[in-house]
């Protein structure tokens, strides 16, 4: 069955029906929810739709299934690479090169995150110019000993500090806080006045990815990999006027020590959910005690227990109504009832076309009572 899925989703693939091979790897999943390759095939769907947070949350999964399997390493990078995590991209490809030193995509990729790092890094310097302060003073206070070189390196640095400040928007910066229940986690991200179509909210398995873009700004990314795993289809956001309220429904009832996943999170279970079939079991200092045992040692002592007089006539009666098919029940029944309880037959082809009649014990004479 699952076999069956898997080619259906990579023929889908092939023909660019994305949606459909996501679909179909989900399903296929649900069959066989450790087979590494699945999450990763579906990784690279995710990727073609542009569902990048998705595709790096199963990416993760398959790398912790099979975490010497190149690919999933490959599809985790180019996924953090579109949401301009080039650190975290270029960390994933290492170690996906670091499996297969002869495959050149690796090394591409890196190259690539090499050079935006070292984009960003110069924007970062570049910003820095903004906050010198311009030597306007000086300046004026020693014209007579400057020449016309300095003066003009004065203009270009001026310059280039108003260019900075015209086309470098400053970032916008939110406070964020979350608080927890055991089957939910609530994010607030402090925000006022932002619309609602400026702001979009996407789930993945242990990935939270909220885009606020106002116009005229830089978009403010807040993207964390979170303590636990979450349902995404269980969660949900609305955009109030001061804030904007996330609710992330968890996998399971576990306490969060902090927001973000770390090495040192520790897991703290809230409580315990039993199965359906499964007796509560609640603390005690007593022994504890087997009731499914005990409740089988005395149904067998009741069968094993020997009557007297009408005690065991009624207890033979009684199992071989209890053992009967439906037909010998319905003759008992119906020729206890129809002979006032003194006859008690078991053949149903005898008694069932025709009326029971009472019959007496000897020396008593059987009489019907008349109202």
């Amino acid at each position: 069955m699952a076999s069956d899925l898997v080619a259906k989703a990579k023929e889908a693939f092939i023909d660019d029906h994305f949606e459909l091979a996501v679909d179909l790897y989900s399903q296929a999943i649900l069959i066989n929810p450790t087979d590494a390759d699945l999450f990763s095939d579906r990784s690279q769907a995710n990727i073609k739709l542009t569902n990048f947070t998705e595709a790096v949350s199963d990416a993760n999964k398959a790398i912790e299934l099979d975490p010497t399997n190149p690919k999933p390493y490959l599809r985790k990078g180019t996924a953090c690479f579109n949401l301009e995590e080039y650190l975290t991209a270029k960390t994933a490809f290492k170690a996906g090169a670091s499996l297969v030193p002869d495959d050149t995509r690796f090394i591409e990729w890196i190259q690539k995150c090499d050079k935006c790092i070292a984009e960003e890094n110069d924007e970062v310097s570049m910003q820095s110019v903004d906050s010198i302060s311009t030597p306007t003073e000086v300046a004026t206070s020693q014209a007579p000993e400057r020449t016309d070189a300095a003066t003009k390196d004065v203009e270009q640095v001026n310059n280039v500090s108003t260019e900075l400040a015209t086309r470098t928007p400053a970032k916008p910066k939110f406070r964020h806080e979350f608080y927890q229940k055991p089957e939910e986690a609530v994010v607030s991200i402090f925000a006022k006045g932002i619309p609602a179509e400026n702001v979009s909210v996407s789930f993945g398995e242990q990935i939270l990815s909220v885009t606020i873009d106002i116009p005229g700004e830089e978009a403010y990314i807040f993207q964390p990999r979170l303590f636990g795993k979450i349902i995404p289809a269980n969660c949900k956001y609305v955009v109030l006027s001061t804030k904007i309220e996330i609710r992330l429904a968890k996998v399971e009832p576990v306490h969060w020590t902090s927001l973000e996943f770390s090495n040192n999170s520790l897991v703290v279970r809230s409580s315990t959910v039993s199965s359906g079939n499964q007796r509560p079991m609640y603390p005690s200092s007593k022994p504890t005690k087997d009731w499914d045992k005990l409740e089988a040692q005395v149904k067998k002592e009741e069968k094993d227990e020997k009557l007297d007089g009408d005690a065991a006539l009624n207890k033979f009666f009684r199992d071989i109504y209890q053992d009967a098919d439906e037909d010998t029940r319905r003759a008992m029944r119906k020729s206890f009832v129809e002979s006032n309880g003194t006859v008690l037959s078991t053949n149903w082809k005898e008694v069932g076309s025709k009326e029971v009649e009472g019959t007496a014990p000897d020396g008593m004479e059987l009489r019907k009572w008349e109202y």
